[in-house]
């Protein structure tokens, strides 16, 4: 039975993998592990759908299955859940999929089976299973647990959500200075439950960390060397209360494998892993993508219409205001001479000054990110993107007029309007319209960022509505003004 179910496991592998591009692999899988499992629950019976999915649960990885089952219903999730082969399978699952998946899953738990997956889970990773139950069902289950996890879970639970001590864990190895390799080894092998051993930490005589030792120093040096000859002192480290983002960018600028975390008393408290950085920067990468399009849900995760629409509407709000500005100032200009000819190029002026806009603020915006930019060369920034947007509007405004101009001469719009006036006033508008767009896009990622926002959302709907009314706005004052100028 076995070797039929890794038999088949292997073929299906096979066939998925073969002639797929690296890059696309594990979507692929995803792909075809969702195909297989929806076959499973919606042909045939009962007993014949268990059968099936314990099939498939026992024959493919549980991370696979973890990241497949969040495109299932919450029901089918429970069920692949149940027939995962082992605890061991199901500590991975768990850790692996997403919050909803284990919210529906711990509903159709009893107690005794949740306080069993938490006690073999390392602290930092079981608090956040607890982020995905009830408050009063948290307390309860803290209360059975073993009161050491207990306690470590609680350490870890007091500090932010998004802050290095809740990303952190709180179990890893630290040694005395004078013990030697021989002794670390006996320990680590004593302690299977803690997997953090790529480093080891080393402490004075005054219990503080100062130094550390790679597992590559730990095997290549005799077991009766002492930790101090072989240690290296700590270079980079984070406080508690620091950010995620902070996190991320020591780790990403020194390829730091664990990063140590202190308490504000210079103790240290805990340890961030490399893979811990790995799950926090894909986080950030879907905020990131939900910002600039406009939206706050959850784009890995299916969730309710009306829930999805709640998260959207907030933001399209202002740009429906911004849409009844514009249109409530047009229809001031309704009797002007100059309106009849100028109002149809208004979508070509939202559009030009969108797009600069949507260039400035996202180049600016990954600068950021990235760092690249520091505090100082921000003024250099801005002045290179304002003269981007001056060359940018004067060829396209000359572009712009100088097309339109043709196409009232040669009658292919109305005709018997100016043709030279009309050239000119899109022109101009034009050249306006991208000067403002650059100004709004260059300025907004660095207010955001000053009134400690992320400046993703600079390039969302608020500074695209802003920009469309001010562009509109722009527009309407250079036609109006020009008109007066040529009468």
């Amino acid at each position: 039975m076995e070797k039929d179910l890794k038999d088949d496991a292997e073929n299906f592998e096979e066939r998925t993998y073969r002639s797929v591009p690296a890059d696309f692999r594990t979507s692929h899988l995803d792909d075809a592990l969702e195909e297989k499992l929806e076959d499973a629950f919606y042909n045939g019976t009962s007993d014949i759908i268990l059968h099936d999915v314990a099939k498939i649960s026992r024959s493919h990885d549980p991370v696979d299955l973890a990241h497949t089952v969040t495109r299932l219903p919450p029901g089918a999730r429970v069920i692949v859940y149940d027939n995962l082969p082992d605890l061991d399978a199901k500590i991975i699952f768990m850790i692996n999929t997403g919050s909803y998946t284990r919210t529906a899953i711990f509903r159709q738990l009893p107690d005794s089976e949740i306080i069993v997956l938490i006690e073999k889970m390392p602290p930092d990773e079981a608090v956040w299973m607890f982020d995905d139950m009830s408050d009063r069902r948290m307390r309860r289950v803290l209360e059975l647990l073993d009161p050491k996890k207990a306690t470590r879970i609680r350490e870890l639970q007091k500090h932010d959500r998004h802050s290095a001590g809740r990303l952190m864990t709180n179990e890893y190895f630290s040694f005395h200075l004078n013990t030697t390799i021989g002794e670390v080894a006996i320990a680590i092998r004593e302690n299977p439950g803690i997997d953090l051993t790529r480093v080891i930490f080393v402490y004075n005589n005054d219990n503080e960390t100062i130094g550390y030792v790679p597992e590559r120093n730990l095997i290549v040096n005799p077991p009766y060397t002492p930790i101090r000859q072989v240690m290296r002192p700590i270079t980079h480290k984070v406080e508690v209360s620091a950010s995620r983002d902070e996190v991320v960018d020591i780790v990403e600028r020194y390829k730091t494998p664990a990063l140590p975390v202190f308490d504000h008393e210079g103790k240290m408290v805990g340890v961030i892993t490399f893979e811990d950085v790995v799950e926090m920067m894909e986080d950030i990468a879907d905020e990131t993508i939900a910002y600039i399009g406009g939206t706050g849900e959850k784009v890995k995760e299916h969730e309710p219409i009306f829930r999805r629409f709640l998260w959207r509407a907030p933001w399209l709000l202002v740009t429906l205001c911004a849409g009844l500005v514009t249109s409530t100032v047009m229809s001031n200009f309704d009797d002007s001479g100059w309106f009849r000819y100028i109002a149809f190029f208004v979508p070509l002026i939202a559009g030009m000054s969108g797009n600069v806009g949507i260039q400035c603020s996202t180049t600016l915006v990954r600068s950021l990110s990235t760092g690249e930019l520091s505090y100082s060369s921000r003024g250099d920034a801005m002045v290179k993107e304002l003269g981007i947007g001056m060359l940018t509007g004067t060829f396209f405004g000359f572009l712009c007029g100088f097309v339109v101009y043709l196409l009232y001469h040669y009658g292919i719009h109305v005709e018997g309007a100016d043709e030279v006036r009309i050239g000119i006033t899109v022109s101009c508008g034009v050249f306006v319209a991208c000067i403002t767009a650059t100004v709004l896009g260059t300025v907004s990622p660095f207010f955001f960022a000053r009134m400690n926002i992320d400046p993703a959302v600079a390039s969302g709907p608020i500074v695209t509505a802003f920009n469309d009314v001010l562009s509109s706005q722009m527009f309407f004052l250079v036609a109006h003004t020009l008109y007066y100028l040529f009468e």
